[in-house]
């Protein structure tokens, strides 16, 4: 009896000290996000740090019906709604992803509506004031309120709104005119909106003046009509040169003035018949070079080709740190220079299969302003970007390439197929932006990370609104001698200043999705830029 006295009391201790045992092992932690999001009359942008997907609305699109077809989230994660079918985002709608832990997502709607609302003999643009549906157009103080002719008006979106009065009934002025609008957005509800048509006393003016390193672009409001145009000259001297003809749009001209010098004082001045505007004095911008532009500076540290000179701080990068994993390298200086180069060395971008005992994947020869961050496993971390606030008008520079056959294929963009057998494609791009670390990834020095593992969410994209200017040289086929190029660079705003510089070279336009040819090389030489 003893004996079984002792073995009950051990079991109720074991029994009690499992009662007391807690689950210590932690759940697997894996951030949960909405990876696509798909629909009519939207597009969308997909911010993971955030948590945010945002949707820009085409202006008929109804912002309460907004119609998703397909929503793909993280493996094995479920969402608290249903996120296809139509939507109510008026307001933003908060989304739980759950799998072991929950990342709330925020999923919301802008939607642009082009107004305008012009009249004969405007003086400069109407003002327009959403959030109290107010337009007001200028005119000269000779104008009849009374009989005003009204040649444009939209202050809805196109195709789907009804406005009363009709834009033919509108003519007296004299005091404010109310307009109703209706279109599907707003349902059954009426939209008031205010126009007035005042006099100003303006005759002239430069409403926007944009001063870069050889180029003025210079903005002028008058009475429609009117001869108008701008003069200018060195500050400190007598004579006024007239600028070229303008752009004329209504009360609105515009000209760009090339030949100036840079880090000079210039005056300008609007003339509307007799009239002028008060003078503006600006400073053109100053210029400079790429670093290493000729692709002169090289060094070797562990084995791995660096595109800078030993103990300088690095401008370009390249993935050789990456290749050097199985002992490869995509992109050297070489001996082979264009035709009367100064120098002794070029960049030569060699895509190849980087391999060690039969593991491995396609990497494109690439050359770009940034630095190469780190390995993630078999796929890289990029950083592009060097800090830079003057605006070049082009990239040039020479250029040979060798356009191989594609024979590797991992994956590839969305809406584009690529073959194998295809010609491969080469790719040069210049961007200028306001980039930034916090919402790009990167750091100050070289904000926009490119992370090959999440391509889809990295890729660059020159649409985004943080670009300022960007120009692309697509290489479709092989350029078997030294040829020199020039790729302009398409401005989105002349009074935006940028804060970095983007150049990104490859031999295989779609190496990030590790796709392209074995074949493909791609020379490079005395890169300069343009500012005139």
């Amino acid at each position: 009896m003893s004996h079984l006295k002792y073995i009950v009391c051990a079991i109720a201790v074991a029994v009690g000290l499992v009662g007391c045992i807690k689950n210590t092992i932690p759940y697997p932690v894996e951030k949960l996000e909405i990876l696509s999001f798909e629909g009519e009359g939207f597009t969308a942008s997909i911010d993971p740090a955030k948590q945010e997907v945002l949707l820009t609305l085409d202006e008929q699109t109804d912002m309460t019906a907004v119609k998703v077809t397909q929503v793909e989230i993280t493996d094995g994660a479920t969402s608290s709604i249903n996120l296809t079918g139509e939507l109510n985002l008026q307001s933003p709608i908060e989304v739980t992803l759950s799998r072991y832990q929950d990342y709330v997502w925020t999923i919301k709607a802008q939607q642009t509506i082009e107004r305008y609302f012009t009249v004969a003999g405007q003086v400069g643009q109407t003002e327009f004031d959403v959030n109290s549906r107010t337009a007001i157009a200028y005119v000269g103080e000779s104008t009849d309120l009374s009989n005003v002719s009204v040649l444009t008006l939209k202050l809805g979106p196109k195709d789907v709104t009804t406005m009363t009065p009709s834009l033919e009934e509108l003519t007296d002025f004299r005091s404010v005119r109310y307009v109703y609008l209706q279109y599907p957005a707003i349902g059954d509800h009426i939209e008031r909106w205010q126009l007035y048509v005042l006099h100003t006393d303006v005759k002239a003016q430069i409403t926007q003046a944009d001063a870069w390193a050889t180029i003025a672009w210079l903005y002028g409001a008058a009475e429609e009509g009117n001869q108008v145009g701008f003069r200018y000259r060195k500050s400190g001297t007598e004579e006024w040169a007239d600028a070229p003809a303008p752009t004329i749009e209504g009360g609105m001209f515009r000209v760009k003035i090339e030949g100036l010098t840079p880090q000079t004082s210039y005056d300008f001045v609007a003339y509307s018949n007799e009239d002028l505007s008060p003078v503006v004095t600006l400073v053109t911008e100053s210029t400079a070079e790429l670093e290493n532009g000729g692709f002169e500076n090289w060094c070797t540290k562990n084995n791995i080709v660096y595109p800078y000179a030993e103990g300088q701080p690095p401008y370009w990068g390249t993935g050789n740190v990456g290749a050097s994993i199985v002992g490869a390298t995509l992109t050297e200086g070489v001996s082979d220079v264009r035709p009367g180069s100064t120098g002794t060395l070029s960049a030569r971008l060699s895509s190849m299969f980087a391999s060690a005992m039969g593991i491995g994947k396609f990497a494109a020869g690439n050359l770009f302003i940034g630095s190469y961050v780190k390995n993630d496993g078999t796929h890289g971390i990029v950083n592009f970007g060097r800090k830079f606030n003057l605006r070049p008008t082009a990239l040039k520079g020479w250029l040979k390439y060798n356009c191989g056959v594609v024979d590797r294929i991992t994956s590839q963009p969305p809406g584009v197929t690529i073959k194998e057998g295809d010609n491969d494609c080469g790719m040069i791009f210049i961007a200028l932006g306001c980039w930034d670390a916090a919402t790009f990834g990167g750091t100050d020095d070289s904000p926009v990370e490119v992370a090959t593992r999440r391509i889809e969410e990295t890729l660059f994209d020159p649409n985004n609104d943080a670009v300022i200017a960007y120009g692309e040289k697509p290489l479709p086929s092989s350029i078997n001698e030294w040829t020199e190029f020039e790729i302009d660079l398409e401005y989105r705003a002349t009074n935006r200043i940028p804060t970095h510089i983007i150049i990104v070279c490859s031999a295989s336009r779609y190496g990030d999705y590790f796709t392209g040819s074995t074949s493909s090389v791609l020379w490079l030489d005395d890169f300069e830029l343009k500012y005139d």
